[in-house]
């Protein structure tokens, strides 16, 4: 195998990546606001996204053994090819069906988006262990270019989501990004510089389970990381938001539609922000391994304290107040920007914690443990906002934060390291 220009490579890695996450932002906007018009309760709301996430699971499991058989530009095409398959198929939805028929309907085409996001997010992030420099915290600050950068082009889809529903409609609006999203893949195709793992006949499916204790141990603070942000993030602040903001017109839906999208799209634009600003802020160049795995533990504690004030403050209003709304909104823009930092460490850890002959398999088991939180976190969001409203929504993200600091403190540097350092 020659090695490909580390930066054409990483570039072109990126791009497809790019496209792909705006096309899953603007989905996932497109189909909590659409289906939340036409009636669909928080628990419905969340089945519609349970599939994507148990797809992902599975994906993210298998995924990694598939690319270290049979290369990682081949999932990475898969995943492109089969996100544009799915927006095709979703276009077909009739609003004359009923609703148990398009909960279904839409379920199915969602765990085949699920599919594609995690075969196309693995051979992302696997390619940068391989095309990153090793000198000078090189790792580090490719991994966080890349998924800062994604998350902020996610958070863009979030508002483009928004604004094509409120514009176009439904159908049109997935039809647009189908046709973008396989310009892209035209392109990518084209343009892919050769040399990146084209896999190896004799990988077997049982090396993806990790026998590395670092690498169960993150895998088990991301479920809860993620499921912390999910349980809020998937249908109870939209849904929240939608009851404070929408006077039950047409022109107020559409008002509701923008304001909701432009702050998720502003939360995940910041999230994306600061995570790619991380190896700076952490001053991760001029530091080794066990300072930055105490920077993991030390900055999940620091993300404990915002979910639980913001359940005491919902505790303390007796409805949707303008000052509660207020808070929220700061409140969840700091949970960005300390969610980014704790995000950022673990995708980096992952890449450090691996060896280069099994990164996209243990990858795949990393990201799957980040799907299973997803998972978790968009089942309680539909049935705790249903349960107890918004006190037991952010008092149960609140909960969540505190089962991934005691995950990330069983973390222990590898004595090599340490020597080296």
């Amino acid at each position: 195998m020659t090695r490909p220009d580390g930066l054409s490579a990483y570039i072109a890695v990126t791009a497809a990546y790019w496209a792909f996450m705006l096309t899953d932002g603007a989905l996932r906007m497109l189909v909590l606001l659409h289906f939340h018009t036409l009636g669909f309760t928080p628990i419905q709301l969340a089945y519609l996204f349970v599939l994507y996430e148990v797809a992902g699971m599975v994906t993210n499991l298998s995924a990694g053994w598939i690319a270290a058989r049979f290369g990682m530009t081949s999932t990475l095409y898969a995943g492109l090819g089969l996100q544009v398959a799915a927006l095709v198929v979703l276009a077909q939805l009739d609003p004359s069906w009923s609703i148990a028929a398009s909960v279904a309907f839409v379920m199915a085409v969602q765990g085949a988006s699920g599919v594609a996001k995690d075969l196309a997010k693995m051979s992302s992030k696997s390619a940068v262990k391989l095309l990153a420099p090793s000198e000078g915290g090189g790792l580090f600050r490719w991994v966080a270019v890349l998924t800062g950068s994604k998350n902020a082009v996610k958070g863009l889809g979030f508002l483009l989501g928004a604004g094509l529903l409120a514009t176009l409609g439904f159908g049109v609006a997935v039809y647009a990004m189908a046709s973008v999203l396989a310009v892209i893949l035209a392109a990518v195709l084209v343009f892919m510089p050769s040399g990146l793992p084209r896999g190896r006949k004799e990988a077997k499916f049982s090396e993806v389970f990790s026998k590395s204790s670092n690498v169960n141990w993150l895998s088990a603070a991301r479920v809860f990381l993620f499921g912390a942000r999910d349980v809020w993030f998937v249908v109870g602040i939209p849904i929240y938001f939608y009851a404070v903001l929408s006077d039950g017109t047409e022109e107020g839906n559409r008002t509701a539609f923008f304001l909701i999208g432009t702050f998720m799209a502003v939360w995940i634009i910041l999230y994306g922000m600061v995570q790619a600003n991380t190896p700076r802020l952490l001053r991760a160049g001029q530091r080794g391994e066990a300072a930055l795995i105490a920077d993991a533990r030390r900055w999940a504690l620091y993300l404990v304290a915002v979910p639980v004030v913001l359940t005491v403050a919902a505790l303390l209003s007796p409805g949707p107040q303008t000052w509660l709304t207020v808070t929220l909104v700061i409140g969840l823009l700091f949970f960005g920007a300390l969610f980014a930092v704790n995000s950022a460490l673990h995708s980096y850890l992952i890449l450090e914690f691996t060896q280069s002959e099994r990164v996209t398999m243990d990858v795949g088991f990393y990201y799957m443990a980040n799907a299973g939180g997803r998972l978790l976190g968009t089942v309680l969001s539909g049935l705790s906002y249903q349960a107890g409203g918004l006190p037991l929504v952010l008092g149960t993200a609140s909960a969540m934060v505190i089962l991934s600091v005691l995950a990330a403190g069983r973390l222990q540097p590898d004595p090599g390291a340490r020597a080296a350092a």
